[in-house]
C-alpha cells in the first residue's frame, strides 16, 4: 500500500514526473512532426523561394525564345521541357547516378522558368512531373533518374505538403541534342 504524501499518492507523483519528462523530451526532440525532413521544418516560414534561393538557384528574367518558357492558363503554369545540359544516354555512357544530377539541372530550369512568369515560387503547388529519360533499351532506373528532380521539388516545396506530386518516368531511343534528361512540369497557383 502507498503512503500519502500531504493527501496525494505516490502512484500520482510519479505520473506527474513521467508527464514531466515526457512534455520536455518532446520539446527537445530535433525530429519532425510533419514528416517534412528537418532543413525543410528549420525553413518552414522561409517559403519554397526562400529555400530555392538557400540551396542556390538564382533567379534572373528569362530571355524571351522561339516557344514560351512557361505558360499561364487560369491558375495552372504548364512549363515546356527542360534539357539537361548533361548528353549521354542512361545505361551506355551515364550512370543512374548522373542521370540523377542530370535531372536536377532541368528541375532549377523549371523553377526559373515558373518564377519567370509568376514572380515567386511561394503560394505555388506542384501537380505533375513528365520526366524523359534517353537510354539503352534494357535501362529500368527511370523513376530514379527523374528522382534528381522529383526530391528537388519535394525539398523547396515540402514532401507531403505543396511539392507532392503525380509523375511520369520514361524511357526514350533520344532526346533532343542528346540531352540525358528532359522535364516538364505544371504547378497550380493556390489561393
Amino acid at each position: 500500500m502507498l503512503n500519502p504524501i500531504h493527501g496525494r499518492s505516490w502512484a500520482f507523483l510519479i505520473a506527474t514526473l513521467a508527464l514531466i519528462v515526457c512534455v520536455v523530451l518532446a520539446k527537445l526532440s530535433p525530429a519532425p512532426a510533419s514528416g517534412e525532413p528537418v532543413s525543410l521544418q528549420k525553413g518552414k516560414d522561409d517559403g519554397p523561394q526562400k529555400r530555392a534561393e538557400a540551396l542556390g538557384v538564382k533567379f534572373e528574367k528569362l530571355k524571351p525564345a522561339y516557344l514560351n518558357w512557361c505558360n499561364r492558363s487560369g491558375k495552372m503554369l504548364y512549363t515546356c521541357g527542360f534539357s539537361s545540359k548533361t548528353k549521354g544516354r542512361l545505361g551506355k555512357d551515364l550512370t543512374t547516378k548522373q542521370g540523377y544530377d542530370a535531372a536536377k539541372e532541368c528541375a532549377i530550369d523549371i523553377l526559373r522558368a515558373v518564377w519567370d512568369r509568376h514572380g515567386t515560387l511561394d503560394g505555388l503547388r506542384v501537380v505533375k512531373v513528365l520526366g524523359c529519360v534517353h537510354a539503352t533499351p534494357d535501362f529500368t532506373e527511370h523513376p530514379q533518374v527523374i528522382n534528381g528532380c522529383s526530391d528537388m521539388l519535394h525539398e523547396i516545396f515540402g514532401k507531403t505538403t505543396d511539392g507532392h506530386h503525380a509523375r511520369s518516368a520514361l524511357g526514350f531511343s533520344s532526346l533532343p541534342f542528346g540531352a540525358a534528361v528532359e522535364i516538364e512540369a505544371i504547378f497550380e497557383i493556390k489561393d
